[in-house]
């Protein structure tokens, strides 16, 4: 199999409505971009990444410049081996995980083709199918109540409540949606915006109503996440703490979290998304396949990764949701919350470009 044409495709994707993170402006667009690998065969490929400063800390054009700088590479590539063909890549991609990111799934996605299997079942096929929460941004109180009844109705199960701007407001948040939507699973995430006894008064006044909190601190700070770690009474995941195989080594050393978070967007593709979950592994700690505001082809290949590995413990796949003009279509199905997989070969998806 030989690469004959690399393209490299940036598209700006608009929200349906406008998400708050701690700390930060309100989000109203993403940049995403594609990429896209034709065989000699005549096999086409796609990847993708994400690029957006307030999410994973990469400028569009940033990513886009690394990006065409890997395809003029990639045509000299062999696709399937794998292994040769991102460490060629990977010099190119030192200070620029995302772009990484995008030809690692279109190489995956190439040797799904060309084995005619599903990238889940390829990475191991652990499972076929897991539960997925659903992203309740930072509001009001009432308003995260009515999006929880709203996100109920669509027979979600678990919701993800984002904070860290107002540990009061936040935990007063929790105990709404709770009460309107009790049996429901609940997650907080902080985004790193307490500071450590905010953290753990936040811990201890939702502890029974939360599954876990995510982040609550700064992620540099992993001396304090331990600390926090120790005497939490719910379990503390780490998402900006461990976005890449080296931090993620440094908080299973130091026992710093009780599981982590990645996503493929960030840490640079499966291939390292795969590195920090056997590094949980390996630590007992648990995995949560996270995601960016991306689209559904980016969750498809995060997907195939959190079915793949038995030591997914979460999953938290629904940045395609919020998106009004994503130019893909996976091939997995959405019912009652959970996520299903396909038996397409590859990532298993249609792009409209």
């Amino acid at each position: 199999m030989q690469i004959t044409r690399a393209e490299v495709v940036p598209v700006e994707l608009t929200l349906k409505h406008a998400v708050q993170l701690a700390k930060h402006p309100p989000i109203q667009s993403v940049t995403a971009i594609f990429i896209r690998l034709e065989t000699r065969q005549g096999q086409n490929a796609w990847g993708c990444t994400i690029a957006h400063p307030q999410l994973n800390g990469y400028q569009p054009n940033q990513v886009l410049k690394v990006c065409q700088e890997c395809a003029a590479r990639a045509v000299d590539l062999h696709p399937l081996n794998l292994e040769n063909a991102l460490a060629e890549l990977a010099p190119l991609c030192v200070d620029c995980p995302p772009a990484l990111c995008a030809f690692d799934l279109a190489f995956h996605d190439l040797l799904g083709l060309a084995a005619d299997l599903p990238l889940y079942r390829l990475l191991g096929g652990y499972r076929n199918r897991i539960q997925t929460s659903i992203t309740i941004p930072i509001a009001a109180v009432e308003e995260s109540v009515e999006l929880a009844r709203e996100y109920a109705a669509q027979e979600f199960q678990i919701f993800k409540v984002k904070g860290g701007l107002d540990p009061a407001l936040d935990v007063q948040r929790v105990q709404a949606i709770h009460r309107a939507c009790p049996g429901f699973t609940l997650r907080l995430d902080a985004d790193g915006g307490y500071a450590a006894e905010e953290a753990i008064e936040v811990a201890r006044a939702l502890d029974g109503l939360i599954e876990f909190l995510e982040q609550p601190t700064c992620a540099e700070d992993l001396q304090t996440l331990h600390e926090i770690t120790q005497l939490s009474p719910v379990p503390i995941l780490a998402d900006q703490s461990a976005c890449a195989a080296e931090s993620a080594l440094q908080v299973a050393a130091q026992r710093a979290a009780h599981g982590l978070s990645v996503k493929l967007a960030a840490c640079g593709g499966i291939r390292a998304a795969y590195q920090v979950d056997a590094i949980a592994r390996a630590g007992h700690l648990s995995t949560m396949v996270s995601c960016l505001i991306e689209p559904a082809l980016l969750i498809a290949a995060g997907l195939s990764l959190a079915l793949a590995s038995p030591n997914v413990r979460y999953g938290d796949l629904d940045g395609h949701l919020v998106l009004t003009n994503d130019p893909t279509q996976a091939g997995f199905m959405l019912k009652e919350g959970w996520l299903i997989a396909s038996e397409v070969p590859g990532l298993g998806y249609t792009v409209n470009l």
